[in-house]
């Protein structure tokens, strides 16, 4: 807490304010330079800058926080923007796998469908022009397996 004494003498006798002014155009381009360079800024360089430019230190260092935080808030924004591009390129992705899985999921359900077709009772399974049966012995014959290739080869040349 301030004393009373402290307080009336603020009042009394009020610091001066800062009379900095706007930079000119080459004042923030030899800024924009120097921050490129570094974007911290130590008391050498600060001095340095303050004389080369006419103005105080003090505004080379608000000028130099300020380029900071607006610098920090740019790359948030570019990063996020970024994120959110991968983000949905991750989406469509997904979709497309989804669909995929979809379609292979079909695929392999017309296989097991057709699997218990050739091994249901019944054992006259007419496949091919010389007369050899899909079943013989209760298992699938080598003409089952043609089929079950042409048709997996059939759903592979609908999709190219």
């Amino acid at each position: 807490m301030y004393s009373s004494k402290h307080s009336q003498n603020r009042k009394q006798h009020p610091q001066p304010k800062c009379t900095s002014k706007r930079l000119t155009q080459e004042q923030v381009r030899l800024l924009e330079a120097s921050f490129k360079l570094d974007r911290k800024l130590d008391m050498d360089r600060k001095f340095h800058l303050a004389q080369e430019l006419g103005i105080p230190s003090r505004q080379v260092a608000i000028w130099y926080q300020n380029k900071r935080a607006r610098w920090k808030s740019q790359s948030l924004e570019m990063g996020y923007a970024t994120l959110q591009q991968r983000l949905e390129s991750v989406l469509i992705d997904n979709e497309r796998l989804e669909k995929e899985v979809q379609r292979l999921n079909q695929e392999l359900e017309n296989v097991r469908q057709m699997l218990v077709a050739s091994t249901s009772t019944s054992n006259s399974y007419a496949c091919d022009e010389e007369g050899n049966s899909g079943l013989i012995n209760g298992e699938p014959s080598s003409c089952f397996h043609r089929e079950l290739y042409a048709c997996l080869i059939g759903n592979n040349e609908r999709q190219l």
